[in-house]
Order: C-alpha cells, then sequence, then structure tokens
C-alpha cells in the first residue's frame, strides 16, 4: 500500500542560495572560536529481549551522522526516512541503502516532520529561534506550522483567541481529517482552518503521535506520558496520565507507535536512557539501550521493520568525537538503525 507518498516533489534536490541565513536573511559569521568542550562517546551497547519487540543481542547500525541536528523524523513509502535540520534549513532523506540526499532546502528552521494523506511534507519551523543562533536577538520571523510540499506555505503562526505567536515549537503529528496536533509551551491543536488552540493543562511537552485509529492523542510530560480523547470534530479532551517512565530522572522526548498499539518513547535523561516501550494499555515493557543520547525516533525501511534513532553527538572523519566551543550547543547528531521484531503502523507516515 502506497500510504504516504511524496507529492509535489520534482526535482530529487533543491539547493538553498549561497550566503543566506534562516528566512533569507544575511548569514552572519560566529565570533573567535573558544577552547572546545570535550563530548560524550558513543557506547557500545546490546539489545536484552522484549518479546515480540526485539530479541536479545541486536545491535544498532550507524546511517548517517554530521555536525547539523538529525531531528523530526518520519518514514516514506519507499522505504527511506526523512529528517529535519533546524540550523541549515534542510530536509534530508536518507534511502534504505543509507545514501543520504537533500531532499528540501527551503524550510526556515525545521524542527519536526509529518507526512499527511495527500503526501504533502509537513514541519514545524522554528524559525530563527535556536538557542544559539547568533541572529536571535533580532529574530523577528515568527515561529510557525507549515505545509512544504509541493509549496511552502504557512498554515498558522498566532494563536486564536490571543493573536500571540506560538514559540519555540517542538513536534507535529497530522490527522487524515486534517487536524494538526502539536507541542511547544503545552500541547495544541490546528484545526483544518488555521486555527490554534491550546488544549493541555499544566503539560510538559515535547514528543506528540496520534493512536492508530486516531481517537487518542499521546504525548510526553517529563517522566511521563499524558493522553487525550480525540473526538469525530478533531477536538481533544479528557487528559490523563497514560503510563510512566521508568529511571530516576526519566525525561520523555520522540514518540512512536507499532502496528500492535505499542508506545516508542526516547529518553535523554535519567538513570534508564535509551527507547523504553509501553504496551497500548501503557504498561512498561522494557528498555532498548542507545548508543547515544536519543532525541527522536521513526520505523522505517522494508515493511517498517526497523526503528531508527538520532542520537546526539558525532565522530570525524579522523574517528574523533566532534567538538563544540564551551557555551556553544552540541548539534552534531548520529542517526542509528536496529532490526526489529515489531513492526511501525503502515497506516501513516508517523
Amino acid at each position: 500500500m502506497k500510504f504516504f507518498a511524496l507529492a509535489g516533489l520534482s526535482v530529487a534536490c533543491l539547493y538553498a542560495q549561497p550566503g543566506q541565513g534562516k528566512g533569507g536573511a544575511p548569514a552572519q559569521a560566529k565570533g573567535p572560536a573558544a577552547a572546545p568542550a570535550k563530548p560524550t562517546p558513543a557506547q557500545d551497547v546490546t539489545s536484552t529481549a522484549i518479546p515480540g519487540v526485539i530479541a536479545a543481542g541486536q545491535k544498532w547500525k550507524m546511517a548517517w551522522q554530521g555536525e547539523a541536528t538529525a531531528d523530526g523524523m518520519v518514514a516514506t513509502d519507499d522505504n527511506g526516512l526523512i529528517v529535519a535540520q533546524e540550523q541549515s534549513n534542510r530536509i534530508i532523506k536518507i534511502d534504505e541503502k543509507d545514501n543520504v540526499t537533500i531532499l528540501l532546502a527551503r524550510a526556515h528552521g525545521p524542527g519536526a516532520l509529518a507526512i499527511g494523506g495527500n503526501g504533502s511534507i509537513y514541519a514545524v519551523e522554528r524559525s530563527c529561534t535556536d538557542p544559539d543562533a547568533v541572529s536571535r536577538a533580532a529574530c523577528t520571523e515568527l515561529t510557525d506550522i507549515a505545509v512544504l510540499t509541493p509549496e511552502r506555505k504557512i498554515l498558522a503562526d498566532k494563536m486564536a483567541d490571543t493573536g500571540a505567536g506560538l514559540g519555540r515549537i517542538n513536534d507535529l503529528t497530522v490527522a487524515r481529517n486534517g487536524w494538526i496536533y502539536f507541542t511547544g509551551t503545552g500541547a495544541l491543536s490546528m484545526d483544518p482552518m488555521g486555527r490554534v488552540t491550546r488544549i493541555d493543562q499544566g503539560l510538559r511537552t515535547n514528543g506528540i503521535t496520534l493512536s492508530a485509529d486516531e481517537k487518542q492523542l499521546f504525548v510526553t510530560n517529563g517522566g511521563t506520558i499524558a493522553v487525550f480523547d480525540i473526538a469525530a470534530d478533531g477536538k481533544a479532551s479528557n487528559q490523563r496520565e497514560f503510563g510512566k517512565l521508568e529511571g530516576t530522572g526519566a525525561n520523555g522526548d520522540g514518540i512512536a507507535i507499532d502496528a500492535e498499539g505499542r508506545l516508542y518513547v526516547t529518553v535523554n535523561g535519567g538513570s534508564m536512557q535509551g527507547v523504553q516501550v509501553l504496551d497500548k494499555a501503557g504498561k512498561y515493557l522494557g528498555l532498548i539501550p542507545t548508543p547515544r543520547q536519543p532525541i527522536t525516533l521513526a520505523f522505517a525501511g522494508p515493511d517498517k521493520k526497523l526503528l531508527y534513532i538520532g542520537g546526539m553527538g558525532s565522530t570525524s572523519l579522523g574517528g574523533e568525537q566532534v567538538q563544540f566551543a564551551p557555551g556553544v550547543r552540541a548539534t552534531s547528531m548520529t542517526v542509528y538503525k536496529i532490526s526489529m521484531q515489531s513492526q511501525g503502523f503502515k497506516g501513516r507516515a508517523k
């Protein structure tokens, strides 16, 4: 089933003009470099068995690494994966053989991606709000929810009730009925007319995804997962706790579902870092340890039987850890993949 073909792409690579920063603004040079900060090296980890999820003894394999971020990843229907790179304004594609191309270079600080039922690519655009951006003090471009294909179009950049901007936004998921749910300062929904409303009460949000039947919405909330009911008209209600993450200081980031309704959460803080797995009732099933601190994940590859993660840090061509100056936010990342017994949900890209 071709469930999310990439619509409206007439060429494989669209390159940005040189010398431009976010939103087409002139690029600004950084000041003198300080002494490099020591990075955290990758760990050699092996899976333990989680019945029906992953076999014992599985190892992560590197698919890509670089000095840019690799966030908000989502599968494509040709067994590939697309990844957002906020600092370079690019969307890259990693195919099943780990070949990498620049798919799009016209986004404005893309932080996370989704693919709609019509094949269009959607993104949270963080404009120039990166915490380490030299031009941040002069940033006047609002963050937004945008569709990037076949042409870039801003769908929403303000709250419906107050007209306030959306602030720095994190993740999104696109429903088949046209509603978009995303996170930033709380959990938010955007109806098909572009009206944005906050739907949560007091959550510390990051990752977000819908259930397979799109009747529930899952949101990470620090050390817990929250869930909402989604009515036929797209409106969210009945916020409650769905499950707890294990380990002292656990902090959930990205979230994905499999074909059986299990949840997979990247946990990048605390004593049990890696991908934690919960069943469809919210019960903790186990941990898949990761080589690096994970922030995002997606099922992709043939039959969606590979689990991909984006982990913080990378190595140079010489095999050394990529280093950043003190006070400079480390953005280098590595994308890994691992073979699974479970299968990603095929009815939606994410």
